[in-house]
């Protein structure tokens, strides 16, 4: 879950996407309606927020603005509140990391998105993001963004690999099915 707090206008088709995407499963965890997800750590500063479901239907809302302005279809009704301004404080820090990690993203699958911001050192920020001086959050997962040594696999991935005596009871029966 990748929550920017780059405006969404830097994001390609793909990245839009997922950004609605993963903003309406951010606002179904803090409403309480699923226990996945509920200790992600791109979700600390809108619970920092007196209001956390305020918070993240403000940021949703400024997503649904950029897919409309961009033609996609979006249902805005899944917004849980819809006319409070809010404001969060973010760093410039964060700002320019996220840019980064972005700009490395959009080389690999949107070079023409990437060209089209290539005057841009400085993004905007979501509309929500009052930017201040100040490092990377603590609660950012900090990738090396150049590498020259290929990425370890992630526990995740390791688990996902893994197969488990069911799978493999499963994959014989089909491979013997399959010979006969």
């Amino acid at each position: 879950m990748r929550l920017w707090t780059l405006h969404p206008k830097y994001l390609d088709a793909k990245g839009l996407v997922a950004l609605w995407r993963e903003a309406l499963l951010a606002q179904k965890v803090l409403r309480g309606k699923t226990k996945g997800y509920r200790h992600h750590p791109q979700l600390a500063r809108f619970k920092a927020h007196e209001n956390p479901v305020v918070a993240l239907a403000a940021y949703l809302r400024e997503v649904h603005k950029e897919a409309k302005r961009r033609g996609y279809a979006f249902d805005g009704s899944k917004i849980a509140h819809r006319q409070l301004t809010v404001q969060i404080g973010e760093t410039d820090g964060q700002l320019l990391y996220e840019w980064k990690h972005l700009r490395r993203k959009l080389k690999q699958r949107a070079p023409d998105v990437l060209a089209s911001h290539e005057g841009v050192s400085t993004p905007d920020p979501h509309p929500i993001f009052r930017i201040i001086t100040g490092e990377i959050r603590e609660w950012e997962v900090v990738a090396k963004l150049s590498s020259s040594k290929k990425p370890r696999a992630s526990k995740t991935s390791a688990r996902l690999r893994r197969t488990s005596p069911r799978r493999k009871s499963a994959k014989s029966a089909r491979s013997r099915s399959r010979a006969t």
